[in-house]
């Protein structure tokens, strides 16, 4: 069926399939976060355990969601798209690499000095 130019179209139905997608992350999230399962908590992978990954993984896919869903990039030129994109990828990148590297020389002044955990 084709809208004439101007035409508002509902996306009530989209919205709420793009709602209960991230609602279901979000209870994996939260599921995984209070249960902590020993096979994700216990395993490391770049310096940081697997638990860890897969809600920086999840909440990618979530920020990914919303911007293409909420924001409306689905319908942007492949430029635009690129440009936000992009920018997005770097950030995520270098804070990626900030919360590794940062996180592992934290840790590795705790366990080798008189300072102990006190949290």
């Amino acid at each position: 069926m084709a809208h004439a130019h101007g035409e508002h179209v509902s996306n009530t139905k989209r919205i709420w399939q793009v709602f209960g997608i991230l609602s279901v992350v979000t209870i994996v999230e939260v599921y995984l976060g209070i249960l902590r399962p020993d096979f994700l908590y216990m395993n490391n992978f770049i310096s940081m355990n697997l638990l860890n990954w897969v809600f920086i993984i999840l909440t990618l896919y979530k920020a990914y969601k919303i911007t293409w869903v909420f924001m409306h990039m689905e319908g942007e030129t492949a430029s635009m798209r690129w440009a936000v994109v992009s920018t997005v990828i770097f950030l995520a990148l270098y804070l990626l690499f900030i919360l590794l590297v940062e996180a592992d020389y934290i840790f590795e002044v705790f366990k080798n000095s008189t300072i102990k955990w006190n949290f």
